[in-house]
């Protein structure tokens, strides 16, 4: 009896070690491979992060974080861009590619919270069937319905069903098999629909927790991943090491590493570069080139103990700056101003004059530099002011007369390199077409608040791709994007025969004709005007050398999970 008595209590020990009720201190873990435990990373966002909600998460800056809380069924490999396990172990596909089957892993346990009581909660298909039922409704705190509701078969009237309370019974197109088992039935096939189940909207998280906290779910984040919450306040968000995470990296060591990843606010990159010469931060996301060496120095005189040792890496990043108009509007419903626009902006000499030569200018379509993807086959908007003035007399603005002058809506600051270019932009529109526009500096929740009021008819943007598919940008011109939330087609731009164009690209199964169609997609943006594609940046960033392991990416993506700190020799 006494034997039995200890395998019990050995047995229990490990079942709370696994399943997160005993949390080692790391000081206490020893990593093999020259790897460490414990240390803080901090860096600085431009935006404040107002809710941790995934499918709230609609701009890189919170998906930045939410990833490191959440894991979604798939991940994206940043190296092969290809969709790789995470919480599901593996996917199978139809072979009519109408029916994705994930199978979820075992063993992976949510954080501990309040919401599961004093019992540890084991992640299943009917937590995964929530986080995507929850994000095809119509409730306030979706924001990625865009992803999904065009897309499984019951997604769209279950959005129509949600918009004021969520229906438990869910989206009849996404069905639990069995506890570790879920299926996905599209409406159509979609070649890749394994890639937009890596987007971090769609990491899983229970139906507890919804529950629970309801109105105040923003702050209470509840994930599998490789951090929890630990504080989140007006000023930072504190996340601390999950001792119970699933994952182990390729020598057998637990993840993650690191004790606490923290992240503050400033909207001034001077700041942000002080901070890190300070090392009060260890990381610095979209480095403006210019400053490097101005705020910092070389790499040579860091070697010497000058100033602090760093490493600056950079990719060219799966992203378009723009500027977009208002399509709907008065001011730009006629495709002939639009193109006016387009053409009297001189990309080159403002890249070339005013960034310093940093970006890569848009000649070949709003689709930038992509894998397999043709982008000099699409002809793009060449500067041609004789040509732009005619447009706009055709339009019944002969000289800029009679065109209202308008707020030009820049979600940056002064001197910033963002704010450099709309002021070139607006300079180059005055020159050209003596059109007025008034650069007026905002945060990108002010610049949210004035398109979706309509007050504001033309706005800098840029988006970066939700996964690494040409579709990704071309959606945001689909009619059927169009939703309260203006998470797409915020331009509102609407072409019955671009939306036939579109379905047909995304329902094609044969990746050659899908490329073909999609490249038509792209032509047809640059030919109705749709907006105006300025260029794509190379995402650089600036990373303390203690900082082990960590990789940039052109998603611009943090993974943190495998990041170590170790303060290098002296």
């Amino acid at each position: 009896m006494k034997y039995i008595l200890l395998i019990y209590i050995v047995l229990a020990g490990l079942f709370l070690v696994s399943c997160g009720e005993t949390e080692p201190d790391v000081a206490s873990l020893v990593a093999i491979g020259g790897k460490k435990y414990g240390g803080e990373f901090k860096f600085m966002s431009p935006e404040k992060i107002n809710s941790l909600i995934p499918t709230e998460s609609s701009n890189h800056y919170s998906s930045r974080i939410v990833s490191q809380i959440f894991d979604p069924l798939l991940r994206l490999n940043t190296l092969t861009m290809k969709a790789v396990p995470a919480v599901a172990e593996s996917f199978s596909i139809s072979d009519d590619a109408l029916v994705y089957t994930f199978k979820i892993r075992k063993g992976i346990f949510f954080h501990k919270d309040n919401c599961f009581g004093d019992e540890p909660h084991e992640l299943n298909a009917y937590d995964a069937k929530f986080t995507l039922d929850l994000a095809c409704s119509g409730l306030d705190i979706n924001h990625v319905d865009y992803l999904l509701v065009n897309r499984i078969k019951g997604a769209k009237d279950f959005n129509e069903a949600t918009a004021t309370k969520f229906d438990d019974k869910g989206v009849s197109g996404i069905v639990v098999i069995d506890d570790y088992t879920l299926q996905v039935h599209l409406i159509s096939p979609f070649s890749g629909f394994e890639n937009i189940i890596t987007h971090p909207g769609l990491g899983v998280f229970p139906k507890e927790a919804y529950k629970k906290y309801g109105d105040n779910l923003y702050k209470h984040a509840v994930g599998s991943g490789p951090f929890t919450l630990e504080k989140m306040t007006e000023d930072k968000i504190t996340l601390k090491r999950n001792a119970n995470y699933w994952k182990k990296d390729e020598l057998g060591n637990q993840l993650p590493f690191m004790s606490k990843v923290i992240v503050t606010y400033t909207n001034d990159k001077r700041h942000e570069l002080l901070a890190f010469r300070e090392s009060s931060i260890d990381l610095v996301l979209e480095v403006p080139v210019e400053e490097i060496e101005h705020i910092l120095g070389t790499l040579l005189e860091a070697q010497e103990g000058k100033n602090v040792r760093h490493k600056v890496d950079s990719e060219k990043s799966l992203s378009m700056a723009y500027i977009a108009m208002a399509c709907e509007s008065s001011e730009f419903s006629n495709p002939d101003v639009r193109r006016a626009f387009n053409l009297a902006i001189n990309r080159t000499e403002i890249v070339n004059t005013k960034l310093d030569g940093e970006g890569w200018v848009a000649t070949n379509g709003f689709v930038p530099s992509m894998r397999n993807y043709p982008n000099e086959e699409i002809v793009g908007h060449v500067y041609n002011v004789l040509e732009a003035k005619e447009l706009m007399a055709k339009a019944g603005y002969a000289n800029g007369k009679n065109f209202p002058a308008l707020d030009f809506y820049v979600n940056a600051v002064e001197g910033s390199s963002a704010y450099k270019l709309c002021k070139a932009v607006s300079e180059q529109l005055k020159a050209n077409l003596n059109v007025d526009l008034n650069i007026k500096l905002c945060t990108m929740g002010e610049r949210k608040a004035a398109v979706a009021s309509g007050e504001a008819k033309i706005w800098r943007s840029g988006w970066i791709a939700d996964y690494p598919d040409p579709e990704s940008f071309l959606s945001l011109f689909y009619g059927g994007n169009i939703t309260r939330f203006g998470s797409l087609n915020l331009f509102k731009f609407q072409s019955d025969e671009y939306d036939t164009l579109f379905e047909s690209a995304i329902s094609e199964v044969n990746p050659k004709k899908r490329t073909e169609l999609l490249v038509k997609c792209d032509q047809m943006v640059i030919k109705q005007a749709a907006l105006i594609p300025m260029l794509t940046e190379d995402h650089i960033v600036m990373i303390n050398v203690r900082v082990r392991n960590f990789k940039s990416n052109s998603m611009e993506s943090l993974n943190l999970t495998e990041v170590y700190i170790k303060e290098p020799r002296k």
